[in-house]
């Protein structure tokens, strides 16, 4: 999940009523489901964004819309809720000096590594529509053409299951190639396309392993990472959740592997003692630090 927290709007009065006791109910499902944190600023935000869905689903007031999430069936409805609170803005290679930092001081030893035997794992953890894992797996099999013939994977996940559903299907609007640099297009796309979309090469996407996952529930990996990319999603979480956040990144990570952050988040709490930043936004784990065995702590909700 890229997300990047948007422009307040003013509220629209008049169509819905929305009083602080229905905000505050759905910024409590946010927090609990999702580890989103709505401050009472973000009111007349969350009353724009929301109120689409009131309309779709032809309820009359936001209380009813808060009764139909406490109802079995409105499971369906709190993904909805999710997408309609975040903002999905990503593009391949955004934040480039990560990828440089990737190809240049990292991905030598990973390709080295791997062909040594060595398992080789990259997390991008909020990957959205998959651009940024894409782009993960480009760095690597531009090192090593052969990298498919290796225990290299790259996981991607996010908590949206419309966006990794997306990001599975490796198609992309023709607008999306002014972001890919020229000499990076043969690596990414397919020589071939069909229509007007972009399509990821299939020699990449052997690479890339998509799934769900909330970052503030269970994680199931069993193996740990060499590289973990979690960039502009830590900013809807509160601070201790950003710093529970940060200490499982650290938890599962290699000593001496990578993370990288968004250009408007820091790490905090205990996992700053087990970094040392080594480029903008980017934090190499301390080989000679703390190694717990990872946090399986799960969401309450």
């Amino acid at each position: 999940m890229t997300v990047q927290s948007p422009v307040n709007t003013a509220n629209r009065t008049g169509e819905f009523s929305f009083s602080d006791k229905d905000f505050q109910r759905i910024a409590d499902i946010a927090n609990a489901r999702y580890g989103l944190f709505l401050q009472p600023s973000k009111k007349a935000l969350v009353y724009s964004r929301l109120a689409k869905r009131l309309r779709a689903l032809t309820l009359p007031s936001f209380e009813a819309y808060c009764a139909l999430l406490d109802r079995p069936e409105g499971e369906d409805e709190q993904s909805h809720l999710l997408s309609a609170l975040t903002t999905n803005v990503t593009h391949f290679f955004r934040e480039m000096h990560h990828f440089d930092y990737l190809k240049t001081k990292i991905a030598p030893d990973l390709i080295k590594r791997a062909k040594a035997g060595e398992e080789i794992r990259l997390w991008s953890s909020a990957c959205s529509a998959g651009q940024e894992a894409y782009c993960l797996a480009a760095v690597l099999l531009a090192a090593a053409p052969d990298a498919a013939r290796h225990n290299i994977k790259v996981l991607a996940t996010d908590i949206d299951g419309k966006v990794v559903a997306q990001a599975r299907a490796g198609r992309y609007p023709a607008d999306q190639l002014n972001a890919i640099p020229a000499d990076w297009r043969k690596v990414l796309l397919a020589p071939t396309r069909r229509g007007d979309d972009l399509e990821i090469s299939a020699e990449l996407r052997k690479l890339v392993t998509f799934g769900e996952l909330n970052l503030i529930g269970q994680w199931p990996m069993k193996r740990k990472f060499d590289v973990i990319f979690c960039r502009n999603a830590a900013i809807y979480f509160d601070k201790t959740t950003q710093a529970r956040l940060w200490k499982r990144f650290a938890e599962v990570l290699r000593p001496g592997g990578h993370l990288m952050i968004g250009h408007s988040e820091r790490l905090s709490g205990p996992a700053e003692a087990q970094f040392r930043s080594t480029g903008i936004t980017t934090y190499q784990k301390l080989a000679d630090g703390p190694d717990p065995a990872p946090n399986r702590e799960g969401s309450k909700a």
